[in-house]
Formats: C-alpha cells, sequence, structure tokens
C-alpha cells in the first residue's frame, strides 16, 4: 500500500495549505489519568482540530466510541470543518497510539486522503516546532459520508467467524489480558479471548512511537501463522488499538482487514459469548 504517513518537515511546508486540515487525535486509557482535551488546549500543532473519539461515537449504546451512524458522523465532521475531499492528517500525542483509530473512522466513512503524521506530537515537540495553544474552529463543511461496511465487524460476524475459521481473528490487547492472568480496565468483563484468536500485543507493533518497518511486521504476523491473503478481523479492548493491528497488517499487505469495533468491550460482557483462557 501506498504509505499513511507524512513527515514532520512535509507537514511543516503545508501548515497553511487550504485543503489541508489537522486533527489531533490524542485518548488515552483511563489508567493513564491523562486529559487529552485538556493537553491540546494547553499546546497542539498550529491550526490543529481535536478530534473527540468519545464525543463523535454512536452514543446510543453503552459501549465505548462506537462508530456513529454515518448520517450522524457527517454531521460531526463537518461541524468540525471536515470534508471528504479534504486531506486529513492525524496525529495523536503518545506518538501512534490513538490517531490510527480515527484514520480508520474517516475511511470507513468515505473520506479519501487520509494521513498519519510520523513520529506524532512527541516528533513535533522534540524538533521544537512551533505550537499553539487553545481551541482551533474552522468553518463548518459538508461531509459526505459513504459508509464502507468492509471495514467493520460486529459481534455476530466474529462469534461466526471464532467458529468456523473463514477469516482469522487478531487480539491487540497486552498479552497477560489476552491470557486471561489479570483483570480487564473495565469493570464487569470477564478475562480471556475470542475462541481461536491470536495475541499480536499493540506494544510490539511500534518503536519509540513509531510504525515498525514492514519486513519486521511480517516477520510478527508470520510468527503468529497469520496469513496475510486471508481474511482477517483485529480486536482489542474497546477499538483503539485494533485499528492501530489493522493499520499494520496493511502495511504488511493484508488485504481484507476489518476492526472489531465492540472488541473486548462487547465481547466480555456478553453471557452468550465464548471465552478462552
Amino acid at each position: 500500500m501506498e504509505t499513511p504517513f507524512v513527515t514532520t518537515d512535509w507537514l511543516s511546508r503545508h501548515l497553511s495549505d487550504a485543503n489541508l486540515v489537522i486533527l489531533d487525535g490524542s485518548w488515552h486509557m483511563p489508567a493513564a489519568n491523562r486529559d487529552a482535551q485538556a493537553e491540546y488546549l494547553a499546546g497542539h500543532i498550529p491550526g490543529a482540530v481535536f478530534f473527540d473519539i468519545d464525543a463523535i461515537a454512536d452514543t446510543s449504546t453503552d459501549l465505548p466510541h462506537m462508530l456513529p451512524a454515518p448520517n450522524d458522523f457527517a454531521r460531526m465532521a463537518g461541524a468540525l470543518g471536515l470534508a471528504e475531499d479534504m486531506t486529513i492528517v492525524i496525529y495523536d500525542e503518545a506518538g501512534l497510539f490513538s490517531a490510527p483509530r480515527v484514520r480508520w473512522t474517516l475511511r470507513t466513512m468515505g473520506a479519501k486522503d487520509v494521513r498519519l503524521l510520523e513520529g506524532g506530537g512527541p516528533q513535533w515537540r522534540a524538533e521544537r516546532r512551533a505550537i499553539q495553544s487553545g481551541p482551533v474552529t474552522r468553518a463548518p463543511r459538508t461531509f459526505r459520508a459513504s459508509f464502507n461496511p468492509a471495514n467493520v465487524a460486529n459481534f455476530h460476524t466474529v462469534q461466526a467467524r471464532s467458529r468456523d475459521h473463514a477469516a482469522q481473528i487478531a487480539d491487540a490487547r497486552a498479552a497477560p489480558r489476552f491470557r486471561g492472568e489479570v483483570p480487564e480496565p473495565r469493570a464487569g468483563l470477564r478475562g480471556g479471548h475470542i475462541p481461536g484468536s491470536v495475541n499480536v500485543p499493540v506494544g510490539a507493533l511500534t518503536v519509540d512511537g513509531k510504525m515498525r518497518p514492514v519486513g519486521e511486521l511480517k516477520a510478527l504476523f508470520a510468527e503468529q501463522d497469520l496469513d496475510l491473503d486471508k481474511p482477517i478481523i483485529t480486536s482489542c479492548g474497546s477499538g483503539i488499538t485494533a485499528s492501530s493491528l489493522a493499520l499494520a497488517l496493511e502495511l504488511a499487505g493484508a488485504r481484507q482487514v476489518a476492526v472489531y469495533d465492540g472488541s473486548w468491550a462487547e465481547w466480555g460482557g456478553r453471557r452468550d459469548a465464548e471465552v478462552e483462557v
């Protein structure tokens, strides 16, 4: 695939492009005790708009940050000043953690040119580039959503694939959570994993906030016997790092990758879902 990344040098040269918008897609695990929006207000890349993963979501479910309906997404994205034909550059303040989720969301909803900032906010700051504080608002635009269902797997699809093995299932959670050895961060969820799934911890995909080279990713997936020529469904705790794993798989050459949006927040909370430990 064509690289989805742009460099800090590239972004610095294109900051004022009329058809470019920058999104701060930072999101942190609850245990991190970090407020992504407050950090954004304190300082962000000039012109960047904050993309609130928890707010731009389906509010009709108790599951965290699920994809909204396409028409709802179009309304919320348009209010941020986004149109589907713009060049959209996303970064986060971990380097590469939650930005892939925002990229996956936008691409699933029909955005045509969505990029990730290589090294994210940490690299931008390390290079002592310009920082702006306070909120940024853009003039509203019309976002014409075009939903791609192939990017998304729901509970019933994952349950069927777990039984018939017509698709491989890869889980991005840390190994102790995958094995059910430690409690889940969200209360009320069982420990363990989807039967038949393999574990590719998201922490193994990156080094210093950047995605590993393609050759290393391919070797990592080969260790888990993942066949990149066959369909793969990614899962995690709540759909955030599953999107990072989906990105890594695509970079390595996988052609059919879907994200299980509900992930363990849904699976681990359902009594009709089988669990392996």
